[in-house]
C-alpha cells in the first residue's frame, strides 16, 4: 500500500503575487518604450512636459527652497545609505539571498540604465542624457528591490504607498531645478520597476529551488 502526501495549498497572497510580477514587467516596459514616442524630433519638452512644467514653475518658482526639499530623497547620498540599510536589515535577519538581491540588483539596474537605455534614447538636456532619469531609476530600483524580497504584505503595501508620495515630490523638485522633464521621471520609474522585477523572477526561482 502506498501513501502520498498532498501538496500544500498555494496561499492566495502568493499566487496573486506571482501573477502580478509579469504584469509589472510588461507595464513597465510598455511605459518605458511608449514615452519616447512622444518626444519632439528636435528635442525639448513634450506637450505633457510643457503643461506640467508651466504649472510647477508658476506655483513654486518664488519658493525655490521647496524644490530643494522635494528633490532631497533622490540624492545619491540619501539613496546609497538606504540601499545599504535595506541589505543590512535582511542580513541581520539572516536572509542572505534577500540581502544580496537588495544590495546588488539596484546597482545592476542603474548600470543598465546608464550604459544602455540612456544612450539608446539619446535625449539630451543641458550637457547630459536625461531619459530615463538616472536619479529616479536609482531611487525606485532600491525601494522596489526591498519590497520584492519582503515576505510581509504589510511592508510591501507600506513601501508602495510611500513611493506614491515620494516619486511625484521628486518629480516636482527635479522639474523645478531644470534637472529633468516630467517624462524623464515617468520613464525612470517604469524602467526601474520593470528591470528590478525582471531580475527578481530568476532570483525567486533560484532561491525556491535551494530551500
Amino acid at each position: 500500500m502506498t501513501s502520498s502526501i498532498a501538496p500544500a495549498p498555494v496561499r492566495p497572497e502568493h499566487s496573486t503575487r506571482r501573477a502580478t510580477l509579469p504584469i509589472l514587467i510588461v507595464a513597465g516596459v510598455l511605459v518605458t518604450l511608449l514615452v519616447p514616442q512622444t518626444f519632439p524630433s528636435g528635442g525639448g519638452s513634450t506637450r505633457l512636459d510643457r503643461v506640467l512644467e508651466e504649472h510647477i514653475h508658476t506655483a513654486l518658482d518664488a519658493h525655490t527652497w521647496v524644490y530643494r526639499v522635494l528633490v532631497f530623497p533622490s540624492n545619491s547620498y540619501v539613496v546609497l545609505p538606504l540601499l545599504v540599510a535595506f541589505a543590512a536589515w535582511y542580513a541581520y535577519r539572516r536572509q542572505w539571498w534577500a540581502a544580496g538581491f537588495a544590495l546588488i540588483a539596484p546597482e545592476v539596474v542603474v548600470a543598465v540604465n546608464s550604459f544602455a537605455l540612456k544612450p539608446f534614447w539619446n535625449r539630451e538636456l543641458h550637457h547630459y542624457l536625461a531619459y530615463p532619469s538616472g536619479h529616479t531609476v536609482q531611487l525606485v530600483a532600491v525601494v522596489t528591490a526591498f519590497a520584492l524580497v519582503s515576505e510581509s504584505l504589510r511592508v510591501r503595501t507600506a513601501t508602495v504607498l510611500v513611493m506614491i508620495v515620494i516619486v511625484p515630490a521628486v518629480l516636482i523638485g527635479m522639474v523645478g531645478f531644470g534637472y529633468h522633464h516630467p517624462t524623464d521621471v515617468f520613464g525612470g520609474t517604469a524602467a526601474a520597476v520593470a528591470l528590478v522585477t525582471a531580475l527578481y523572477l530568476p532570483f525567486r526561482y533560484f532561491t525556491a529551488t535551494r530551500d
